[in-house]
């Protein structure tokens, strides 16, 4: 096993995710954004979503889908 460079085991969980978040927002967007092939992939999957004149269905018949009628 890799020895840790930093020890985090004095921090709360609260103050790990904190300093988890604040390494996470310190990182230039284009280095976090999305790649070209998953923009592509959001232009298509909105383009499909526009062209589709049913935006959705209500949850309990997705759920019934998915669980049965019993849900």
């Amino acid at each position: 096993m890799a020895s840790r460079l930093f020890d985090f085991s004095h921090l709360s969980p609260d103050e790990r995710m904190e300093l988890a978040e604040q390494l996470w927002d310190s990182l230039p967007l284009e280095s976090v954004g999305p790649d070209r092939e998953q923009i592509d992939e959001l232009r298509r999957r909105r383009g499909a979503l526009a062209s589709d004149q049913v935006l959705g269905r209500p949850w309990k018949e997705a759920l019934q889908e998915l669980h049965g009628p019993d849900v």
